[in-house]
């Protein structure tokens, strides 16, 4: 089967497509990447044939940053690009809705890589979850709205939808999270699966590691590796950042991520870092402060580190609360008090926090991640079959 990765090329998004594509791989299919151009270094380490947006016509495409106003350029490339590597089905993330329409187009099945929890509507249940950010119903609802303004963009309005019920799942969704990380009682659409984490990264750099750790052994206070997000608007986390790990008991490497302006203070005992990886440093760390995002999360409870939480927009709001009803991370505010240290030496020294923490870290290590989600792939490529004639009719259409 010849498979076309074409994810968010932002880490987030493209690591557990990897993850899952290196399964397949091994499995005998033929696995591809397409994505931005500066997404090429990742999928050589892990020796997957990659193609550049940009040469499909997706520029910005493939970018988390504007994910909501290339959804047409998206569904171009994604096609252009299937046809050349003679695609049978696609692998792709949450939020995009061209590649969702490619594979409409196209007739091949479509596997969305979703997020640590499921963002749209349950099938029953949740009742009573607050509306952490915004409601189930209002994101389903916005969600929706944008992908039928890109399938008319696309030219394909005119036509039933082919998945009527829900065409945000794809053909399975592929949840890396764990059923406690959802809301109690709430049931997930009969095509979405929890598969686990879908871990994978760049290795490190050993010089660039052992710089790193030359810096922080100057100061020989414990870490917490704080992974800064989005800020969508809201303010900034520096003044917080630079109260806490000024003068206190412990020391901060943060990493940049997506954000932008960084200022910590000169006296704070801050790293400040842009890597491509992240597990190293939270193997280094005790604790770990994020504004509730996906790969932080999981890389801290696959070690079994406790998470501070400190929520924007996005997901954030909703992945957060869910770590908070799990017992395995505590809710920092945005502005620090009389105490800023207080909160993480507290969280520290938390025993039931950090056995929380292993404990959910231990069910999503023995989830299986790749190879469930190469399972389910596999089991949505097989129906319906596609006679020969009908899929050569397919890639070339159009």
């Amino acid at each position: 089967m010849n498979i076309l990765l074409c994810p968010l090329s932002d880490g987030g998004y493209l690591y557990p497509a990897i993850a899952a594509g290196l399964e397949l791989r091994a499995r005998g299919h033929r696995v591809h990447v397409l994505g931005r151009s500066t997404a090429a270094p990742v999928a050589a380490e892990a020796g997957l044939p990659f193609a550049a947006a940009e040469d499909f016509g997706g520029r910005r495409a493939f970018s988390a940053t504007w994910w909501g106003v290339t959804g047409a350029a998206q569904y171009r490339a994604v096609l252009r690009a299937a046809r050349e590597v003679r695609a049978d089905l696609l692998v792709t993330s949450v939020l995009c809705n061209g590649a969702l329409l490619a594979a409409e187009t196209l007739d091949i099945p479509v596997a969305v890589i979703g997020l640590s929890v499921h963002l749209w509507t349950y099938r029953a249940g949740g009742a009573g979850e607050p509306p952490l950010g915004r409601s189930r119903e209002n994101r389903t609802h916005e969600s929706l709205k944008l992908y039928a303004a890109v399938r008319e963009q696309a030219g394909l309005a005119g036509r039933p939808a082919r998945w009527p019920d829900d065409p945000l799942l794809g053909d399975a969704l592929l949840l890396r999270g764990d059923r406690e990380l959802e809301y109690p009682s709430a049931v997930l659409p009969a095509r979405a699966h929890q598969v686990g984490p879908l871990a994978w990264e760049p290795a490190a750099d050993p010089g660039e590691l052992a710089a790193i750790g030359a810096r922080l052994a100057r100061s020989g206070k414990p870490l917490v590796y704080v992974h800064l997000g989005r800020f969508f608007g809201g303010g900034t986390p520096w003044p917080r950042l630079n109260a806490t790990f000024t003068g206190g008991p412990f020391q901060a490497v943060v990493e940049q991520g997506r954000s932008t302006d960084p200022r910590p203070d000169p006296g704070a005992d801050i790293v400040l870092v842009r890597k491509a990886w992240l597990g190293p440093l939270v193997d280094a760390a005790g604790l770990v402060l994020t504004n509730g995002t996906s790969a932080p999360v999981l890389a801290a409870l696959l070690r079994g580190r406790p998470l501070g939480v400190s929520p924007n927009g996005s997901e954030q709001p909703l992945l957060s609360g869910a770590c908070l009803r799990a017992e395995v991370a505590v809710r920092v505010p945005a502005t620090a008090g009389p105490d800023p240290a207080g909160l993480l030496r507290s969280a520290w020294q938390d025993e039931r926090l950090r056995r929380r923490a292993r404990e959910l870290g231990r069910r999503l290590a023995a989830a299986g991640g790749a190879a469930r989600a190469a399972d389910v792939i596999e089991r949505v490529a097989q129906p319906p079959a596609i006679s020969r004639e009908d899929h050569e009719y397919s890639i070339g259409r159009l």
